[in-house]
This record gives C-alpha cells, sequence and structure tokens, in this order.
C-alpha cells in the first residue's frame, strides 16, 4: 500500500510540473520551446530495475511485451518467464542456481524483480544495495547493473560467476557474470538538476 501511494504521488507531482510547465502563449499559438502533445501516445518502455527485462527475458517478443504491461500484471505473467530463464542461464554452464547473498532462491528473486518499479524506503538508507540494506531506493552513484548481476549469478558469496577455474586445468570455466566491467569510481553528482554527470566515455 506505501509502495501504490508514493508511486501515485509520485506520478501526480510529475503531471502537474508537466501540466504547469506547459502553457498556452497569449496568441495561442506555439513557442519553439513548448512541446506539443497533441496526438496519441503509448508506453514503450520502462525500467525501474535497469537490465533485468534485458537478461531475464529470453526473447524480443517477451522483452517488449514487458516494457508495455503494467506493473501490477507484470509478476503473474512474467515470473514464470523469468524464472525459467533464470534456471536455464546456470544450467548452459553445468550448475544450478545456488540462493543468493541475500539468500533468496530462484522463485523468490524473480517474484521480487517481475514487478519493474522501484522501491522506496523513506526510514531506511537509500540504497540499491550496500551490503546490508537492498532495493530501498536508488543513489546516483549506486552501480545498479552490477548489484542485479550479483543478485542473479553471484551465489552466496555474491561472486560465483567470476571467471573461475573449476577443473584446475588453468582455464576459466565459468564466465563473469557478476558485473558489467564498468567501474562506478569517481561518479560525483551535480548538486542542481539534472544532478547527472556527462556521460563516461568508455
Amino acid at each position: 500500500m506505501k509502495l501504490n501511494t508514493i508511486t501515485n504521488i509520485a506520478i501526480a507531482v510529475l503531471l502537474t510540473i508537466t501540466i504547469t510547465s506547459c502553457g498556452n502563449d497569449d496568441d495561442g499559438m506555439m513557442n519553439e520551446n513548448q512541446i506539443d502533445f497533441s496526438g496519441t501516445y503509448v508506453q514503450k518502455d520502462q525500467m525501474g530495475r535497469p537490465g533485468i527485462n534485458t537478461v531475464l527475458s529470453g526473447s524480443s517478443s517477451i522483452k517488449n511485451d514487458f516494457n508495455v504491461t503494467i506493473p501490477s500484471e507484470q509478476t503473474a505473467k512474467f515470473q514464470p518467464l523469468f524464472l525459467d530463464q533464470a534456471v536455464a542461464l546456470h544450467a548452459a554452464f553445468g550448475v544450478e542456481y545456488e540462493n543468493n547473498i541475500l539468500g533468496l532462491d530462484a522463485t523468490t528473486l524473480t517474484t521480487i524483480l517481475a514487478t519493474d518499479v522501484l522501491q522506496v524506503a523513506p526510514n531506511e538508507p537509500t540504497t540499491y544495495y550496500d551490503g546490508t540494506n537492498v532495493l530501498t531506493g536508488r543513489n546516483l552513484t549506486d552501480d545498479v547493473i552490477d548489484v542485479s548481476l550479483i543478485l542473479l549469478f553471484g551465489g552466496q558469496n555474491g561472486d560465483r560467476f567470476n571467471g573461475q577455474d573449476t577443473n584446475g586445468d588453468g582455464m576459466a570455466d565459468l564466465p563473469i557474470l557478476v558485473t558489467d566491467g564498468v567501474s562506478n569510481t569517481g561518479e560525483t553528482p551535480m548538486s542542481a538538476f539534472p544532478y547527472l554527470e556527462a556521460p563516461h566515455s568508455m
């Protein structure tokens, strides 16, 4: 209930800002700084938790369907598909899913991830995951992709798929799936809108 209330408040604030910032000119004409909202709009994408849909959808058609499904209908429709994909991704490397660093089994984790909303816990630290708190919000400095990969592939210690040599032949038998390899070191959000830094070059 708290999450729905927060979501509704956020939507109401966004709509209010949008509507009040698009007043008409005195002559009824739109100037170059105004946005034309006429026409019919449809939802094309959503990203409460970046990367989850990309990793767990399994096909472009499922990914596109997920993007246009409202969150209240996502768990029932996509959790079984996400579960199958999570299990299959582990099986592709000859291992079974192992409960993750939060102790969540595959069913519980995919049930949480199948609803694409970003939780907010007003009385907890704001973090995607800080070693103790998980999904209580999101800081601009949080490495959300690495956190998501660790929750999916890190196993009990958070480093299960980290290029290990499992048979001692000197060759990596498991891929590196617990990081995207892009460091978030040195992230320094600005103190004024839009807060984000300029994009980093690879």
